[in-house]
């Protein structure tokens, strides 16, 4: 049976990506305010290098493993990669439980990346096989709206959760939950999107890159500019990981104030992208990235002079909504310029840079804190995703709208 390109036309398939997006995000956000509180609190970590190790474990492995996720989507299939990515979740929440010395949750970490990189990877570019270019903006808007969502959900309950009963063991039993049913819906019920592939494939006009790896990393201007953005980003983002529970703890928030208000910028960049995804297919993709860099920049800059919860909160929701804007155009962006039989290929390639930007970010953030203070190491964060926004401007072309 021949297949159809469009949102509407595979609704069930494309539902159920967004459930199981959904629990990808939520592996994410059982540690996103928590294991910075372990560092300290149990393992005694004092150097904000040696806590942010889990951060740069975690965004090593899953750039890796985005990029050749990219690869092999194709040859492998897009449906068996999800599976084992599922595979590598299930230990996670037991390590994080159990785990005795702080090489064990560096290596959860790992194996998270690993879940993140086959299983985030594979839910993104399936939707975008499902609906075809007119709809893709929305498509990617919808995945990160539940990825990322669910990241500020869980960041919330498992700071919840740790102010009644404890750091552990109890926010992680969510993690057991979300591994399981995700393993679940992706084998039983999930099926690969080959065929839309090859519909689009035949569609396409755009010309093939030659070294695809090259090309979006260097040489493309439009492409290499768009993947330098997505790498600032992520680095910025792992300096808010890592360094805004450490800072609202310094500021004697609780630990469920710190869990509230590090929810915030996920929350907001999650629900924001129902909208900024479909303006990404209507509007100057260019643009977009611009300015969202440039409103990152300041919320990050500005979170030194903050005091009160009021302040965080304004800040969290100016990043949060900076972030939607860039997030799902990155990916619109990058499909513009390749094939649809390359696009698994060069997003990998982008998602290699982007998320090693969690790790360039976890150390850069860690030796300037270590050195100088949290405050200058904010502002240095805050004056690269200045000059990221800039390099948009004179670097990226305007693409045509879909």
């Amino acid at each position: 049976m021949e297949k159809k390109l469009g949102l509407k036309e595979n609704w069930q398939q494309f539902t159920l990506l967004v459930v199981i997006n959904a629990f990808v995000g939520g592996m994410i956000g059982l540690e996103r305010n928590i294991l910075p509180q372990l560092a300290e609190l149990e393992f005694g970590l004092a150097s904000k290098t040696a806590i942010f190790s889990f951060i740069i474990a975690f965004g090593i492995t899953k750039a890796l493993c985005n990029y050749f996720t990219g690869k092999l989507a194709n040859s492998i299939g897009r449906k068996r990669l999800m599976i084992i990515g599922w595979l590598f979740a299930i230990p996670i929440p037991f390590i994080l439980i159990f785990a005795d010395h702080w090489n064990w949750i560096i290596f959860a970490n790992i194996l998270l990346g690993l879940n993140q990189g086959f299983t985030w990877s594979m839910a993104v570019i399936m939707k975008i096989d499902l609906v075809g270019s007119k709809n893709r903006g929305l498509a990617v808007g919808i995945n990160e709206f539940a990825g990322y969502l669910s990241v500020g959900i869980v960041a919330f309950l498992t700071g919840y959760i740790a102010n009644s009963y404890g750091i552990r063991p109890y926010p992680f039993y969510l993690g057991i939950l979300f591994s399981f049913a995700g393993l679940i819906l992706s084998i039983l019920f999930l099926k690969d999107t080959k065929g839309h592939i090859d519909k689009e494939s035949a569609q396409s006009n755009i010309p093939l890159l030659g070294n695809i790896f090259i090309q979006t990393s260097f040489k493309h201007k439009s492409l290499s500019g768009i993947t330098q953005a997505g790498l600032v980003n992520n680095l910025n983002d792992g300096m808010t990981w890592g360094l805004l529970p450490l800072l609202l703890l310094s500021k004697n928030f609780s630990a469920s104030q710190i869990g509230l208000l590090t929810a915030i910028y996920p929350t907001v960049w999650g629900l924001s992208q129902l909208y900024t995804g479909k303006l990404s297919d209507i509007y100057s993709k260019k643009m977009l990235l611009f300015w969202g860099m440039l409103l990152q920049a300041i919320g990050i800059s500005l979170l030194v002079l903050a005091t009160a919860a009021f302040h965080f909160i304004l800040l969290g929701v100016a990043l949060g909504f900076g972030t939607a804007l860039v997030y799902p155009t990155f990916i619109n962006a990058i499909s513009d310029y390749t094939h649809p039989i390359q696009r698994a290929e060069s997003l990998g390639t982008f998602r290699l840079w982007r998320d090693l930007g969690y790790a360039v970010g976890a150390i850069l953030t860690g030796i300037i804190a270590d050195s100088f203070g949290i405050d200058t190491s904010i502002i240095a964060i805050g004056m690269i995703t200045m000059l990221s926004a800039i390099i948009i401007l004179f670097r990226v072309q305007d693409v045509k709208i879909a």
